[in-house]
């Protein structure tokens, strides 16, 4: 087995060259050339028919949603949309394919030659990339296979499979990279980025949830190395990798395996290859085919496609404003950082930020609850956190009985806690609770005092100049009122209560 070069030393001697293909589960009600359901997680082959189980005399017909579908996408990332297309089979067999062929799409793709342009931060600064796209083009996805029995889940060492043909048929687009080149270090933090930013674009577009841990966004992640000024190389291809971390670590460990493999004089062979999340390494899958190999002819029962230029037109009306604009000018209304912004995507809360400052919460207190706390617990409880039950309302009334004095921010988590485990609105919970903040000086003097008894040396301490030492008589306070105290109250009420000016 051939030992990874470490990546610094690999990136070193080799110039790397990465191209992506991304596929895209769409979210239409039915699949690509039939009627049946694509709700995610039925019972399984609950959702099949004759046509997309490919049974004899079953004929298909084309979803004019995904059509749709698919060409915002192509003016989403700057494609041409072609006149004339149409259909092909794809023929191989594969226990998860029941027709034996998948219809796609080979030389006549409806989308070419776009482009996306993703940032990168480096020592130098933001540094802007651009990934051309050759095609993006249609297709039906595959059934699920799972291999029961062995230890890793894959069919090698099995004990058996079982297919599910309910994914069979859905709507699938698939988006292929021109080779990027010119990216040097930066290789996997630039596939991450790219990946990351169509998968916004798609969220934005609404035309599919893109959620990677459910299949419905896949990345197939290309990597070849070459000396500088020499031919490229021979080119991996690792399949099917389903998180955005993943894609970046899948690429940097292929960097680092083909650089063992060339460095010890070996031969880079073309291939599939498997990531492993819990290694962080990938293994050989099959030897990769060629295009001839598929045997691609016309697919005889479908008409070609034709989208007329006014409905293309129409649907550019509909595009919405790309994420990458739409977060520039958030963070400059906002007055935020590129990388503060980046949290909240990187949370998942911009939308909600957004939606809770267009209730009128201000922008610092948003971006706080959402990506502090309310973040905290949804982690806690494996949930979205667009899931909790609080809402921008909830978040605009903490605030104002913060600003008001009535609570501080350490009372507001357990005004949070309340909301959302359903004991009322914020005021009540406050209430039913006891958490008003205790603000009469009588009552604090008295916790002074209490506290300066018991810790008469801390008085003196003070008393003689130390009044840093001031620290641990507003800790007591503030433990005895369950922190229901304004700590720098207590401070000033202290310091008078001693004679000590400051």
């Amino acid at each position: 087995m051939t030992t990874p070069v470490p990546f610094d030393d690999a990136i070193a001697q080799f110039d790397p060259v990465i191209g992506l293909e991304v596929h895209v589960e769409l979210g239409t009600r039915t699949k690509m050339f039939c009627g049946c359901p694509t709700d995610f997680g039925a019972e399984p082959n609950t959702q099949v028919c004759p046509v997309c189980l490919g049974l004899p005399g079953s004929l298909p017909v084309a979803n004019a949603k995904a059509i749709e579908s698919i060409i915002r996408i192509g003016l989403a990332l700057n494609c041409d949309i072609v006149e004339w297309c149409r259909m092909a089979r794809k023929n191989y067999f594969y226990p998860d394919m029941p027709k034996d062929y998948q219809v796609s799409q080979y030389d006549e793709p409806i989308c070419i030659n776009g482009y996306l342009d993703v940032t990168v931060a480096t020592d130098d600064g933001p540094q802007v990339f651009r990934v051309e796209i050759e095609r993006v083009h249609m297709e039906e996805d595959t059934g699920k296979l799972t291999h029961a029995g062995g230890a890793t889940g894959r069919i090698h060492g099995a004990d058996y499979s079982l297919v599910d043909y309910n994914r069979a048929g859905i709507p699938l687009v698939e988006i292929v990279t021109k080779p990027v080149v010119g990216t040097g270090a930066l290789a996997p933090i630039v596939a991450r980025a790219y990946v990351t930013e169509l998968r916004d674009i798609m969220r934005a577009l609404g035309v599919s949830d893109v959620k990677m841990e459910e299949g419905s966004l896949r990345c197939d992640a290309n990597v070849s190395l070459h000396h500088a000024g020499e031919p490229w190389g021979t080119r991996s291809e690792t399949k099917n990798v389903n998180s955005l971390r993943s894609v970046e670590r899948a690429v940097r460990s292929e960097i680092e395996r083909q650089a063992g493999v060339l460095l010890s004089g070996g031969r880079v062979v073309q291939e599939t290859r498997h990531f492993h999340e819990d290694t962080g390494v990938t293994t050989p899958g099959r030897s990769k085919e060629h295009a001839e190999d598929y045997r691609y002819f016309p697919e005889p029962d479908l008409v070609p496609i034709a989208p007329s230029r006014e409905w293309v037109d129409e649907l550019r009306a509909t595009l919405p404003e790309q994420p990458s604009a739409r977060r520039a000018r958030l963070a400059q209304a906002w007055g935020i950082s590129d990388f503060d912004m980046q949290a909240l995507i990187n949370a998942g809360v911009l939308d909600v930020v957004e939606e809770s400052i267009a209730a009128g919460v201000s922008p610092e207190a948003a971006r706080k609850w959402w990506a502090g706390e309310l973040t905290r617990v949804a982690n806690e409880q494996g949930v979205e956190v667009t899931a909790l039950s609080v809402t921008h309302a909830d978040i605009l009334r903490i605030e104002e009985l913060i600003a008001s004095g009535s609570i501080n921010d350490k009372l507001a988590r357990q005004v949070f806690e309340g909301v959302l485990a359903g004991e009322g609105t914020p005021d009540e919970v406050v209430a039913s609770r006891g958490l008003a903040v205790v603000s009469d000086d009588g009552a604090l003097l008295a916790a002074i005092d209490e506290a300066l008894a018991a810790q008469p040396d801390v008085a003196e301490k003070i008393r003689g100049g130390k009044v840093q030492a001031a620290g641990a008589i507003v800790g007591a306070v503030m433990k005895s009122t369950r922190g229901q105290a304004d700590a720098a109250k207590v401070r000033a009420l202290l310091l008078e209560r001693l004679g000590i000016s400051e």
